[in-house]
C-alpha cells in the first residue's frame, strides 16, 4: 500500500511498475484525497485490500477519448457523480444553472454533465465494450428504483436501466465494493453477482429470490400517482437492514432487483476506513486553482455516519441509514494527532461531526438484533426512551481532542440536533460545547414554525425549539464570549400555503430573527417530501397536501421569511395584498429599511 495519490495518468501507472489497474473510478468531482470524498474512500478501501486503483476525475464527456486515459481495468469501472447528485450540483431549486461548483477546481461550474452516472456509463460502454460497470454514490443510491425527477418533472426509470450498468451499489458502499472486486477477481462474471447486500441488479427472471417484495412497475407508477406512493411506501418500509426483504420492480420486460441494505459496519472496520493514508488535500494538478469544497473539511474529523432524524426532505434515510455508526474515540484521537502533525495545520480542527454532530455515540438496545422500530421515529414527536443520545461520549471525545498537543481549537461545525438539548440534564453539555467547541456560531435547523408544516417535514414541534431557545439563552448568558445561533429554514415545502409563510414570518418577527440561511425546497428523488411534491399526498399516510408549485408563489413565500431584505419589498406587498392583510405591512417594513443610504453613513 502506498501513501501517495492514486494514479490519474498512464505515467502514474508506469511509475508504480504496473501494466494495468484492477479498478478505475470515474467521478464527477475533482480528485480530492480526503475521507469526506466518496471516490477517495472507495479507492483507498480497495487499495488496502490489495487492488490497484486509478481515478478519472471530471472527464470530458463529449466523446470517449478522455475516458480512455488509464486504459482498460482488469476488473471494473466504478462510476459516481461525486459527493452530490449532478442535478443538484448543476441546478438551483428554481431550475437555473448554478454559477459555482465547490467540488470543481476554482469552483468552476459545468465540469460534470447532467445525470453524470448515466452519461459516464454510456461513454465507457463505447470506449470499453464488455468491461463491467459498477454504479455508486448519492446519485445512484437515490435513483436505484423508479423515482420522481424534479428537473424533468416526470417519473424516471432506475438509473441502472438508463446507464446500462451491470450492478449498482447504494449507501456508503465500502463492503459491497470489496465483495464485488473479490468475486470478480476470483473469476465470477457480472451475471454471478447476486445476493450482495446494498446492491441492485437487472434480471429477466427473479426465480432465484427468496420471499421478494414485488413493487409496482415503472410503467404503473408513471401512470398512477396512487401506485407511485404505494410503491414508495413499500420501498421506505424495507430499509431496515436487519429485517428488509429483496425488492423487485419491473421496467419493461426486466426487473430491477434491489437487495436489502448493507448491515452496519463493526466499529473496528469503520475506524480502519477513516485511518487509511489519505493525503487530506486535492491532487497537485489543482494547486493553481484549488478545490473550494475541501477548505471547510480539510482539518475535520468524521466521527460517525447514519442519521436517526428521518427528516422528510432529506436523503440520509435511504443513503446512510437510520442507525448511527460511531468510530472509537481512540481512532479519532489518532487521526487528530496525525492531522496536527501536518505542516499546513494551524492548530484548528474545524469540525468533529457527521450528518448531525450530537448523534455521535448514539445507540439503542434494539439496533443490533432488530434494527430500528418501524412503528415510530427515534426523535419525533419526542426522543424515544430507549434511545441513548451519547452526549457523555461525545463530550469525552471533544475534551480529549482539545487537549492534544498542537490543537488550539477543536470546533464542532456540523449542525446540532436541538431537540436533544432541552432538558436540565443536557444543560452542562451545551454549556461546555458553547465554551470550547463552537467558533462563535452554532448551526441548528428548526426549518419552520408552523406546526402542520413541521409535522409534514418530520421535524419536532415549534414548542420544542422554544424550549431549546430558553435553555440556550440561559447557558449563553453565563458565557464569557457569547455564542450565536445560525438557524436553517426551508421555504416552499409541501403543505406550506402563502398564509403559512405569512404566519412563519410573523413568528420570526416576534422573536427578532432575521434569517439568512433560507433554503428553497427542492424535491429530491426517493424522499418523502419529493413524493408529496409530485403526488400532492403524503406517501405514508395518504393525507392530501397542498403544494406551492408556481415560481411566483415560492418567491413570495421566501420574501416574507426574508422580510428585512430590501429587494423583497415588491414581493412582500404582493403577498400581503393577496392575503388581504395590507394593514399589517408595518410589521414587515421599517421606515429606514428602504431609504437610500446617505453618503458617509454605514
Amino acid at each position: 500500500m502506498t501513501s501517495s495519490f492514486l494514479p490519474i495518468s498512464k505515467d502514474d501507472v508506469r511509475r508504480r511498475g504496473l501494466r494495468e489497474l484492477d479498478v478505475i473510478i470515474v467521478t464527477g468531482d475533482a480528485y480530492v484525497d480526503h475521507p469526506a470524498y466518496g471516490a477517495a474512500v472507495i479507492g483507498r478501501v480497495l487499495e488496502a485490500d490489495g487492488f490497484t486503483v486509478g481515478i478519472i476525475a471530471q472527464p470530458d464527456w463529449h466523446d470517449k477519448k478522455d475516458f480512455m486515459r488509464l486504459g482498460r481495468p482488469r476488473l471494473f469501472f466504478g462510476i459516481t457523480s461525486g459527493n452530490v447528485d449532478s442535478m443538484v450540483a448543476n441546478y438551483t431549486a428554481s431550475k437555473r444553472r448554478r454559477k459555482l461548483d465547490d467540488y470543481s477546481p476554482g469552483g468552476k461550474a459545468g465540469l460534470r454533465p447532467d445525470r453524470a452516472v448515466t452519461v459516464y456509463a454510456n461513454r465507457l460502454r463505447e470506449a470499453f465494450p464488455g468491461v463491467p460497470l459498477v454504479l455508486g454514490g448519492i446519485e445512484a443510491s437515490m435513483r436505484r428504483l423508479a423515482h420522481y425527477d424534479y428537473w424533468d418533472n416526470k417519473v424516471r426509470r432506475s438509473v441502472l436501466v438508463d446507464s446500462r450498468g451491470d450492478i449498482l451499489v447504494y449507501g456508503m458502499a465500502e463492503g459491497q465494493m470489496l465483495e464485488i472486486a473479490r468475486r470478480l477477481a476470483k473469476g465470477e462474471s457480472p451475471g454471478d453477482l447476486i445476493n450482495i447486500r446494498g446492491t441492485a441488479i437487472i434480471r429477466k427472471e427473479i426465480d432465484f429470490l427468496k420471499n421478494p417484495l414485488i413493487v409496482s412497475s415503472h410503467e404503473e407508477v408513471t401512470a398512477d400517482a396512487e401506485k407511485f406512493n404505494e410503491a414508495f411506501r413499500l420501498i421506505y418500509n424495507e430499509q431496515n437492514p436487519v429485517t428488509a426483504r429483496p425488492l423487485a420492480q419491473k421496467h419493461g420486460d426486466r426487473y430491477v432487483v434491489c437487495f436489502p441494505p448493507f448491515l452496519p459496519l463493526p466499529q473496528q472496520q469503520l475506524d480502519r476506513i477513516y485511518e487509511l493514508p489519505y493525503q487530506r488535500r486535492w491532487h497537485p494538478v489543482y494547486d493553481r486553482e484549488k478545490v473550494p469544497g475541501l477548505e471547510t473539511v480539510r482539518f475535520s474529523l468524521v466521527t460517525h455516519r447514519g442519521c436517526m432524524g428521518q427528516c422528510s426532505f432529506c436523503s440520509l434515510y435511504f443513503h446512510q441509514g437510520r442507525m448511527v455508526q460511531s468510530r472509537s474515540p481512540q481512532s479519532l484521537i489518532r487521526e487528530a494527532q496525525k492531522m496536527s502533525s501536518l505542516p499546513e495545520f494551524k492548530g484548528t480542527i474545524t469540525d468533529m461531526g457527521g450528518p448531525t454532530a450530537n448523534f455521535y455515540g448514539a445507540a439503542c438496545k434494539k439496533w443490533p438484533a432488530e434494527g430500528y422500530c418501524s412503528a415510530r421515529s427515534c426523535l419525533v414527536p419526542k426522543p424515544c426512551k430507549n434511545l441513548e443520545p451519547g452526549l457523555d461520549k461525545s463530550m469525552a471525545l471533544y475534551r480529549a481532542v482539545r487537549e492534544l498537543p498542537g490543537v488550539k481549537h477543536a470546533f464542532v461545525g456540523s449542525g446540532i440536533r436541538f431537540d436533544l438539548l432541552t432538558d436540565v440534564a443536557s444543560a452542562a453539555w451545551l454549556d461546555e460545547l458553547c465554551r470550547y467547541h463552537i467558533s462563535g456560531r452554532m448551526k441548528v435547523a428548526p426549518e419552520h414554525t408552523v406546526e402542520h408544516v413541521l409535522q409534514l417535514m418530520g421535524k419536532p414541534s415549534a414548542t420544542v425549539y422554544e424550549a431549546f431557545l430558553r435553555q440556550f439563552n440561559r447557558v449563553n448568558n453565563k458565557l464569557p464570549n457569547k455564542c450565536y445561533l445560525v438557524n436553517y429554514f426551508i421555504c416552499g415545502h409541501p403543505g406550506t400555503t402563502l398564509r403559512d409563510a405569512f404566519d412563519f414570518a410573523l413568528s420570526l418577527i416576534s422573536k427578532g430573527m432575521q434569517p439568512e440561511q433560507v433554503q428553497d425546497f427542492t424535491p429530491l428523488p426517493l424522499t418523502v417530501s419529493g413524493c408529496m411534491y409530485y403526488t400532492g399526498r403524503h406517501p405514508l399516510t395518504g393525507e392530501q397536501v397542498y403544494v406551492p408549485r408556481t415560481e411566483r408563489e415560492r418567491m413570495m413565500q421566501r420574501a416574507l421569511v426574508q422580510y428585512r431584505n430590501p429587494a423583497n419589498s415588491d414581493l412582500i406587498r404582493e403577498a400581503l395584498r393577496e392575503l388581504g392583510v395590507e394593514h399589517l405591512g408595518a410589521r414587515f417594513f421599517r421606515k429606514h429599511q428602504f431609504e437610500p443610504k446617505k453618503k458617509g453613513r454605514r
